[in-house]
């Protein structure tokens, strides 16, 4: 497809199926998008034996969806230099490490969420305000 072509440019619905296939290749080639989804299942099942109140569920929903999306890029990012090239170049050893980086910081912020989430939730930190 040419970019700006409407011609050829996909439908919604296409486009849509076209994500979706993204994220099932993710989840049956990546080990790392299983763990994370396995992580965000477990925190899921946590805020219901928690009974979390809506802003809880709120800020649950948001960091295992963040922390979902920067993998998924980390992915595609990873798929990319491969692609550009097949050579240990430094720049892309530079453009993985950092790709992978990002992934882990907003995990590390995440977990940080839920452990404040949670501790809350079970009594062990006083009100937010």
């Amino acid at each position: 497809m040419i970019p700006g072509s409407q011609k050829d440019h996909p439908s919604f619905i296409r486009s849509f199926g076209y994500a979706i296939e993204g994220f099932v290749t993710a989840v049956k080639t990546e080990r790392n998008i299983k763990l994370m989804l396995v992580a965000g299942v477990l925190t899921v099942v946590a805020g219901l034996v928690a009974q979390l109140e809506m802003i809880s569920w709120a800020l649950i929903a948001i960091c295992i969806g963040l922390v979902i999306f920067a993998e998924l890029c980390n992915t595609a990012m990873e798929a990319i230099v491969d692609l550009a090239t097949q050579e240990l170049h430094p720049l892309a050893k530079r453009a993985k490490d950092i790709a992978a980086a990002s992934v882990y910081v907003l995990s590390i912020t995440a977990a940080i969420v839920g452990i404040l989430v949670f501790a809350h939730a079970f009594g062990l930190v006083g009100s937010w305000h």
